[in-house]
């Protein structure tokens, strides 16, 4: 038996979050627990059906099975460059600033190696998605960690990056409206970015995969509205949370030309693309009537508004999210919030996500993702009161 030694990339890396969750869940249900979980950020309503028609469509399709195109279909990156016009009014040219991705996912954690040299600093917001930080360490980059706190609407505040680390990164990521913490960006916001990254010679990456999941009259902007963003931002769009098909893997990278094709280069040598059915599908729902999206953000809402009066009546005092489908709220004083989601889970069997999974200022808080329906929901917190659990 040989001595295994792995590479220190993978040395480096942390446990993936939502893996330990699953298992941990997995476990409590072998044990008859009846879990009620609002932990992974993963739809629990169908992907609407007219996009899976043209999906078995396109299975069905012989022309489908063979490999796909690196870069996606045309078809469907002309149905990007739709979205982002009618969205954004921003034009974007479907063969040098589209990509498609197998999920943003990928995507994201494939962009540091296009960017980062060992030892080049990435700025990553904390709390933040846990692949913006990993997908640095698999290239040997150094995350420098950018706070977003509550008194700044968890917005990083420029102006706290040290200069010298400023000078020597070489990409900042950011995500609005935001995961884990719901808060939302606006246009002004976005235009001190792109001014920082001309500043400091930055590429900016911006993940809006929760732009289509507003409420109460907000609508998230695209940072490449703004003038000259294309020179220095790429995004990252998603379809699994706008359209409730998180299990299809599909998305695409938009912006700067010459990063979309040095994430294209890295991904035709280790991916073979999307498979043609899924995109098709892809096509469909961006294509087809946006009245299901609007049916999907209400389900949302309610849950958001239900969920939120039933904290109070525990004594947060909570404000209404405006994006995404989290809550995030603090733990009580005194208590860890690991400890503190430990301890739910152990008396009631529901779970909350403790907040320093994403990172070190999230340590303080739990976030609930809104993906239970509402009698779950009434249930939960039924349990919560039955066994004193409040905020205070």
């Amino acid at each position: 038996m040989i001595a295994l030694e792995f590479a220190r990339r993978v040395q480096n890396l942390p446990p993936y979050l939502f893996a330990e969750i699953d298992m941990m869940i997995d476990e409590a249900k072998a044990r008859g627990v009846d879990v009620i979980s609002f932990g992974i950020g993963d739809p629990d309503q169908p992907t609407p059906k007219h996009i899976v028609k043209r999906a078995i469509e396109g299975v069905q399709d012989p022309a489908t099975h063979s490999y796909p195109t690196y870069a996606g279909v045309k078809g469907f990156r002309q149905a990007i460059v739709d979205y982002y016009q009618k969205r954004y009014a921003v034009n974007l040219n479907a063969d040098q600033e589209v990509l498609a991705l197998i999920g943003s996912k990928e995507g994201i954690a494939h962009l540091p190696w296009c960017l980062l040299n060992p030892g080049d600093i990435a700025l990553i917001p904390d709390p933040g998605y846990p692949v913006y930080k990993t997908g640095t360490l698999l290239c040997n980059g150094v995350p420098y960690m950018m706070p977003l706190l509550e008194e700044n609407g968890y917005l990083p505040d420029l102006d706290e990056i040290d200069h010298q680390i400023a000078k020597r990164a070489k990409l900042m990521f950011l995500n609005y409206p935001n995961n884990p913490t719901g808060a939302v960006a606006t246009r002004e916001f976005f235009e001190q970015v792109i001014y920082f990254a001309y500043e400091y010679d930055i590429i900016v990456a911006h993940d809006a995969a929760y732009v289509d999941l507003t409420f109460d009259g907000y609508k998230a902007p695209s940072i490449l509205e703004i003038p000259k963003a294309k020179e220095v931002a790429v995004e990252f769009y998603s379809l699994s949370k706008t359209y409730n098909m998180t299990g299809w893997r599909i998305g695409a990278l938009v912006g700067n030309s010459e990063i979309v094709n040095a994430v294209g280069r890295i991904k035709s040598n280790v991916d073979s693309g999307i498979f043609e059915a899924v995109q098709y599908a892809g096509i469909e729902a961006l294509n087809g009537s946006q009245t299901v999206v609007e049916e999907i953000v209400s389900v949302y809402k309610r849950r958001r508004d239900l969920v939120l009066n039933n904290l109070r009546e525990l004594g947060w005092n909570t404000e209404p999210t405006q994006g995404t489908f989290y809550v995030w709220i603090p733990v009580p004083k005194g208590v860890e919030a690991t400890e503190f989601s430990k301890q739910i889970f152990a008396k009631t069997g529901v779970f909350f996500t403790p907040g320093v999974g994403y990172g070190d200022y999230g340590d303080g808080y739990v976030r609930l993702s809104l993906t239970v329906d509402e009698d779950r929901i009434t249930e939960a917190f039924q349990r919560l009161k039955k066994n004193g659990i409040c905020y205070h």
